[in-house]
């Protein structure tokens, strides 16, 4: 099993989620975040004035994915978020030792 954290930008959202569906993904979590990397920010105008904004606007996604799995989420990911620009995200692929589902207490592929 793999813990798959994506970070991308907020309107790709739709498109990752039902990429990761047709994957067979089931579930995620999805928190708001804020960050930059190569694109380095932003500037913006306010009231006339510029400021630079550092950290801009980011989703991030967490899956736990079947080793069987694996492949087609990260394409599927990599593939919805894509826009071409600066900022479309990163990937992190972790190792998954052990999974518990709470309610029924199954276990690793069977809890996912």
């Amino acid at each position: 099993m793999k813990w798959l954290v994506a970070v991308i930008k907020p309107f790709t959202l739709e498109d990752v989620r039902q990429a990761l569906a047709d994957a067979g993904v089931r579930g995620m979590t999805v928190g708001e975040v804020r960050g930059c990397g190569r694109e380095r920010g932003d500037t913006e105008l306010y009231r006339g004035a510029g400021y630079a904004v550092d950290f801009l606007p980011k989703l991030r996604i967490e899956v736990a994915v079947a080793d069987d799995r694996v492949e087609r989420a990260i394409e599927a990911i990599c593939e919805a978020a894509h826009t071409g620009k600066a900022g479309d995200g990163k990937l992190f692929v972790l190792p998954l030792e052990h999974v518990v589902r709470a309610r029924t207490r199954e276990v690793d592929a069977d809890a996912l």
